[in-house]
């Protein structure tokens, strides 16, 4: 059953310019050369959250996960060199409901 991965990330206002450029290249390319990788859209600020980005990937199943993230793929995964713009992020895990719901019946 397919998973979607919801990571946010809180960055340092200073570095916005740089963290853009690498966050479109560097973070969507470790997804997306991950086998079981299905789909991912990057999302910038908005007003009510003017330093925080977010990362929305979707996954075959928890087996590609953890091919991506390791065995603890309920953490965040950050990028070798991304790390210096993160503040505070978090990631969130998330099942179709249609296809949760129907599996609990």
């Amino acid at each position: 059953m397919p998973i979607t991965r919801v990571f946010r990330v809180r960055i340092d206002a200073d570095l916005r310019r740089e963290f853009e450029e690498k966050f479109s290249s560097i973070s969507v390319h470790a997804v997306d050369a991950a086998p079981g990788f299905i789909s991912v859209a990057i999302l910038a600020p908005s007003k009510w959250t003017p330093d925080e980005y977010a990362m929305i990937s979707q996954w075959e199943d928890e087996a590609a996960l953890i091919a991506f993230a390791g065995a603890q793929w309920n953490q965040p995964v950050i990028p070798p060199g991304m790390e210096r713009f993160v503040v505070e992020c978090w990631v969130h895990h998330f099942q179709s409901w249609g296809q949760a719901r129907m599996a609990l019946t």
